[in-house]
């Protein structure tokens, strides 16, 4: 049998009216590791990902296969997804300003995932909410639990949308930019909660990101994509062997620390690129 928690073969995303697919034969799979998919704004990264909880209203989602474990997520109706979504799938977005509700206190949109999942009392759902907020290394979560969103930091804000996430224990989470309102310290806390989630609980992570630095050392394997199409995958230890003039000119496009003052590389956006597979 299978070790993968996903399969995808042959995605193609449209938006109504776009004349041409926004991702275009995309093909992957994912077993209980950590994927980082990197490229540029607008290469299809996190349309993929809504794209796995059919979050993406009037776009036009077809594939040869898009499984998740025994489920055929092309076939699930919307009732169906709703017992799939937050409580096997999750996915953490990038901006807790957009992603919480300014007029519910933080610790109820937590303990909301819970009661909606689960069969189990508020105080029950209370306490499972407040045990995720302190693994996630919030500071007095009983105090958090009762503030509004506004009361709370950017980077406080995001360790919560990671603890409503988390909170169900589910088989695959779906990370896009989880960790760009954080500062340092506290990004290194959010990537070893995840990796924990990887290495303890066997669960599948994507980790969408513009930071190839993060990518090549937090996750297991990497796709690169330009255009809507992955041009190549490999090993993230091994990304500074990449072959791919893209995925080198993504590379050289990043300043470094003591490195030479000349200006930085241009990508070079090649038509053949547009149409070749990885």
């Amino acid at each position: 049998m299978s070790q993968d928690i996903l399969q995808v073969e042959n995605l193609r995303i449209r938006y109504g009216g776009a004349a041409t697919d926004a991702v275009r034969g995309v093909s992957f799979t994912l077993g209980r590791e950590r994927l980082g998919i990197v490229g540029e704004s607008g290469s299809g990264k996190s349309t993929v990902g809504r794209a796995l909880l059919r979050l993406l209203p009037g776009a036009t989602i077809t594939a040869d296969t898009l499984r998740f474990a025994e489920l055929d997520l092309t076939a699930l109706s919307e009732k169906e997804l709703l017992k799939v979504r937050g409580r096997r799938m999750s996915m953490i977005l990038q901006d807790p300003k957009f992603s919480l509700n300014p007029i519910r206190r933080v610790g109820d949109q937590v303990a909301e995932t819970y009661l909606r999942h689960f069969n189990c009392t508020k105080a029950e759902a209370r306490e499972k909410a407040l045990a995720m907020l302190s693994a996630v290394k919030i500071r007095d979560p009983e105090r958090v639990y009762d503030q509004y969103p506004h009361e709370i930091s950017g980077g406080m804000g995001q360790r919560v949308m990671i603890a409503m996430m988390l909170l169900a224990d589910p088989e695959l989470v779906i990370a896009d930019e989880p960790t760009s309102a954080l500062d340092v310290t506290v990004r290194l806390q959010v990537l070893n909660i995840l990796d924990g989630l990887v290495r303890d609980r066997g669960i599948g992570l994507i980790m969408i990101s513009h930071d190839l630095n993060l990518v090549r050392n937090f996750c297991d394997r990497v796709l690169i994509m330009y255009a809507g199409r992955i041009v190549e995958t490999l090993a993230a230890r091994d990304l500074d062997k990449a072959q791919h003039p893209y995925t080198r000119g993504l590379l050289a496009a990043q300043p470094r620390i003591g490195g030479p003052r000349a200006p930085l590389r241009v990508l070079d956006r090649r038509p053949e690129w547009l149409e070749e597979k990885a």
